[in-house]
């Protein structure tokens, strides 16, 4: 609710309360001048004092909470404004620990449906086009904001310092390792086997010419042939022994390998090989120079296709968005596991820093000045405060009324 609303609810309900405190008094001076002629009204004396006495206690005691009542300095009154740094982290004290914690917070996210949010609303066509429209838009900006002579320069800065301090013989080796795993190192081996047949096959007759040409002119061709179709013959058998899966050659290659790898785990001169030639390539001028042209190439590219009415950019984002979506809204199993990591991400990240969040309760209320602080809270209560006055001069009236009957009883 608007502050103005507030104010003006505030203001209706004190009218009322003071008005009824008001309407006591004149009550009381009427009864008691009556009460002469007319005996009876002794009981309407005796509502109205009360009433009075009742409404004015309230009001003393709402008045004190926010200031001085008729600004006399009566002790213990304007509470508000006077305590308000202890008001302020008291109230800071008990956000910290009776609202963000552990149980309460996963408690509350745990109702929260975010995956199935998400899913349901990019698997609205336009949600996903407004979504993907939004990001093609800021692609522009972020390049030129890396195109920014510092930005590039502090990049590359950052990227020097990242590849000087990277070790990568072990992050090669962890590759391969996994690769080895795979048994995509055999496929490699494979893949050579066949260029190598494959390389022999079109090239028998250069190798024939090759054998004639630099053997003794002297010498039978006849021998030549031999000696070409048995060289033949023993780099195809080779090359067939090679492609049998338990063949010497294959564990020979298996050897090599894994101690290729171990020797970049383990070996500083692998390391600085490595080192040496990473720095050599990615350091030479035509490295540099093709990288530029390659991003270039590429930035002239997006901005042409993110201008264009048609673009591509904008038209696979979209429809990868919106199969996201779909696919997502589908797969509870998935679902369920992205809720939980949310739930767990936020959890952490609130508790983890409820600290810092309830301290800025109390450093908010502390910069407030009293008036402020006394404002926000009378404004915020101060309707249910008035309900006090109203409801202290009508039990206040009957109370009154009750002792003065009792009093006549006896």
């Amino acid at each position: 609710m608007h502050e103005k609303e507030q104010a003006a609810q505030l203001k209706k309900t004190r009218g009322l309360a003071t008005g009824l405190l008001v309407a006591m008094a004149v009550l009381f001076v009427v009864a008691r001048l009556f009460q002469p002629r007319f005996p009876h009204l002794s009981f309407v004396s005796a509502f109205a004092e009360a009433a009075m006495v009742g409404g004015l206690a309230d009001w003393f005691a709402v008045t004190a909470l926010f200031r001085s009542p008729l600004g006399l300095p009566i002790p213990h009154t304007a509470i508000i404004p006077r305590n308000k740094d202890r008001i302020g982290d008291s109230l800071s004290d008990f956000l910290e620990h009776n609202f963000i914690t552990q149980e309460i917070i996963r408690e509350e996210l745990r109702r929260i449906d975010f995956a199935g949010a998400a899913a349901s609303w990019l698997a609205q066509p336009e949600n996903s086009r407004a979504v993907s429209r939004q990001i093609a838009r800021s692609v522009p900006a972020i390049l030129r904001v890396i195109e920014d002579d510092d930005v590039r320069q502090f990049m590359q800065n950052r990227l020097a310092a990242a590849l000087e301090n990277t070790k990568f013989a072990p992050v090669v080796a962890e590759v391969l390792s996994v690769l080895v795993a795979g048994q995509h190192h055999q496929a490699v081996f494979d893949r050579l086997v066949a260029m190598a047949a494959r390389a022999l096959e079109q090239n028998k007759d250069y190798i024939r010419w090759k054998i004639h040409e630099n053997s003794p002119r002297w010498l039978p061709k006849v021998i030549d042939d031999k000696f070409y179709h048995r060289l033949i013959e023993a780099l195809q058998s080779t090359l067939d022994e090679m492609r049998d899966e338990d063949s010497e050659w294959r564990l020979r290659f298996q050897n090599l390998t894994d101690e290729f790898i171990e020797q970049l785990r383990t070996s500083p001169e692998y390391e600085e090989k490595l080192d040496a030639i990473l720095g050599e390539v990615l350091g030479h001028p035509l490295t540099r120079n093709y990288i530029v042209e390659v991003w270039h190439d590429i930035k002239s590219r997006l901005e042409a296709d993110i201008a264009s009415p048609d673009s591509q950019l904008i038209t696979r984002l979209e429809r990868g968005l919106h199969s996201f979506g779909n696919e997502l809204l589908n797969d509870a199993a998935v679902q369920k596991k992205l809720n939980q990591w949310i739930r767990i991400f936020a959890t952490e990240t609130i508790v983890g820093r409820r600290e810092v969040i309830a301290d800025l309760v109390a450093r908010v209320i502390r910069k407030w000045d009293a008036d402020t602080m006394s404002r926000k809270l009378e404004l915020h209560v101060g309707k249910d405060l008035q309900y006090i006055r109203i409801n202290g001069t009508l039990v206040g009236g009957l109370v009154g009324l009750i002792l003065h009957a009792i009093s006549l009883a006896l």
